[in-house]
């Protein structure tokens, strides 16, 4: 199953590490940054499946951060985290366009709470693509072409599962490597290319014209499929 990736925006730096282990070790990928700026900066770069914000950062405060990633092509729910307990803060940021308000100091039982939550509203994640005559169950990690068996590997699985979740959108290879292989940074490597390219012997009626996996030239790649979620 691939790591859904949360942005940690907080200058406090010891409530940021404390947040990341907790979120790493629930099985998240997670990045920190301590202000604004920063913040647009990574979800450009890297973008997260959800932000946690805080409102008095650095640089670009909160409601600002807030606001521009709300004028993305695909602005990724936002959960505020604050120390501001008034009504009109709270009404502010929901008027921005953040998906929930968290005040601390909060139970992190809570926060995760709201965080699957937000998830599951924002990007329902897909069980079962059917790409003409192959099926991917991914909650049961079996596959079948024409009704036999398909042997996908779990990075397969995972990488097919990534490019479902955002059907009809590019994905870059660079995303793909950070989310789905778990790199930092972000090296020269044919990796992605390769995997797709068995992909497609195994999924396609003709790997090279793919109708379902298309290469964006320059980007990286777009799942065209109806989905069955």
């Amino acid at each position: 199953m691939t790591n859904k990736r949360i942005l940690i925006v907080e200058d406090d730096d010891a409530l940021a590490r404390l947040l990341r282990d907790n979120l790493s070790f629930e099985g998240f990928a997670v990045d920190c940054v301590g202000d604004g700026l920063q913040a647009l900066q990574q979800a450009r770069h890297s973008p997260p499946d959800l932000v946690l914000l805080d409102v008095t950062i650095p640089g670009l405060d909160g409601f600002g951060v807030c606001r521009a990633l709300g004028e993305e092509r695909e602005r990724p729910p936002i959960i505020i985290l604050t120390a501001r307990t008034q009504q009109q803060d709270k009404v502010q940021g929901l008027r921005l366009g953040a998906d929930d308000y968290v005040t601390k100091p909060f139970f992190f039982d809570e926060l995760l709470a709201r965080i699957q939550a937000v998830l599951r509203r924002s990007r329902p994640a897909v069980s079962v693509l059917a790409l003409g005559e192959t099926t991917i169950d991914f909650t049961r990690m079996r596959a079948s072409r024409r009704g036999e068996p398909l042997e996908l590997t779990s990075r397969e699985y995972a990488l097919l599962q990534y490019l479902a979740e955002r059907a009809g959108a590019v994905v870059k290879r660079d995303e793909l490597l950070r989310v789905v292989w778990g790199y930092r940074e972000v090296p020269m490597t044919r990796t992605v290319d390769n995997f797709v390219a068995r992909l497609r012997r195994k999924i396609e009626a003709n790997p090279h014209r793919p109708e379902y996996i298309r290469t964006m030239h320059g980007d990286g790649y777009c799942l065209s499929v109806p989905l069955d979620r």
